[in-house]
């Protein structure tokens, strides 16, 4: 039946729609009427009663309004009885939470002619630039999105259409902007723009191939910052196969029948051999330092024999104890057991060589041997060759 009819043509009492404030209005009038006495009914004359629907037929309609509500982009028009937003949302089925956006605000009271906007909040799980994130958006669209979220899309990958409308259980989202990053690769510097997700990805937009061992400054699969500058890195490996000596050990023993400081050589030692293989790597044309992977023995070392006398030296040797050795080791050497000329050649009290001191019996140097010893093998000396040994400062062995 038509609400809007005039009133001289309703035959029955016109029922309102159901729902909302006017609804309950209604119901509370009809409890009220059935209270009523049922002698007073049988005197209300017909002409209240047509009277009673007419007023009530103009205040339903004054009570009734025609709004447009748009969800998620759909438009419709309706009559309400609601007063508010809240109410109107409630008597459609719309619920909306705390991620959706209503305009105006629910608490908003309704009068003809209103719009209402209800735009339901999607979940979307994105990873911008290699870092996840879940963000909340009433956009309509992957464009819409980007936009009201402030990503800076142009030149940028996404994994999804910029048109695809998002649906309400929202969706997995990858975009990866356009970043400037330089490489410095075989002596040049090459800039470059792109969106690409790896290191390795940003060298083939680059033109630059890796080859073998060849890597880069940042491992080729993270992800290039904007602004970054990498190295690409030549790698060259090998081996090497190096012979190195192995020393020999001295066996010493004791010989009773030598004098102290006596060595007499048994047997010579000799080096024993070993051969290493060495792994090798360049960087960049730089020898890095080799690393060991195996070696083997080729010649086993000989030990050295050597036969070390403990006979104590004798106090004099005849024909030179009573001579001024301690005069001639002041002019010589000042006196110092340890004393070297400015030359390195001559050594000890009496300034031997070493060739002299050795081929008396001396061991090693002869600044290295005790005062007593050196002062023995001068006196050893002189009786040999007397002062000559000693041009210089001879003549003082007789004061």
């Amino acid at each position: 039946m038509d609400p809007y009819a005039p009133a001289y043509e309703l035959r029955q009492p016109v029922t309102p729609p159901v729902g909302g404030r006017a609804e309950a209005r209604r119901a509370a009038r009809r409890r009220r009427a059935a209270a009523r006495p049922e002698t007073l009914r049988r005197l209300v004359p017909q002409a209240l009663v047509v009277a009673f629907l007419a007023g009530g037929t103009s205040a339903f309609v004054a009570a009734d309004k025609a709004v447009r509500i748009d969800v998620d982009g759909v438009p419709r028009t309706l009559h309400t009885f609601a007063d508010d937003v809240r109410e109107l949302l409630a008597d459609e089925g719309l619920d909306v939470g705390a991620h959706d956006l209503v305009a105006p605000a629910p608490g908003a009271p309704l009068t003809g002619g209103d719009e209402i906007t209800v735009r339901y909040g999607r979940l979307v799980t994105l990873t911008l630039d290699g870092q996840p994130r879940r963000v909340w958006t009433t956009a309509h669209t992957v464009e819409e999105a980007l936009r009201e979220l402030g990503v800076r899309a142009e030149g940028a990958y996404l994994s999804l259409a910029r048109s695809l409308v998002i649906p309400r259980a929202g969706l997995t989202l990858n975009v990866r902007t356009e970043r400037t990053v330089t490489f410095l690769a075989d002596g040049r510097e090459r800039t470059i723009r792109t969106n690409a997700a790896s290191v390795r990805e940003a060298l083939a937009d680059a033109g630059i191939e890796l080859r073998g061992q060849d890597t880069t400054s940042v491992p080729p699969g993270r992800f290039p910052r904007d602004g970054q500058t990498i190295t690409v890195m030549r790698i060259t490996r090998g081996k090497e196969v190096s012979e190195e000596p192995i020393d020999f050990r001295v066996h010493r023993t004791e010989d009773a029948s030598l004098f102290a400081g006596t060595e007499v050589v048994v047997r010579q030692g000799r080096p024993g051999a070993l051969r290493v293989t060495y792994a090798v790597r360049t960087v960049n044309g730089v020898r890095q330092k080799p690393r060991k992977l195996a070696e083997e023995v080729v010649r086993e070392p000989v030990t050295q024999r050597v036969r070390f006398g403990t006979r104590p030296l004798p106090d004099s040797v005849r024909g030179a104890d009573r001579l001024n050795w301690d005069g001639l080791a002041q002019c010589e050497s000042g006196g110092r057991p340890e004393a070297v000329d400015a030359s390195g050649h001559y050594g000890g009290l009496y300034q031997f060589d070493t060739g002299t001191w050795q081929r008396l019996g001396g061991k090693g140097r002869p600044q290295d041997a005790p005062a007593a010893e050196q002062t023995y093998r001068a006196k050893k000396l002189y009786v040999q060759r007397g002062a000559s040994p000693w041009p210089h400062c001879g003549r003082r062995l007789y004061q």
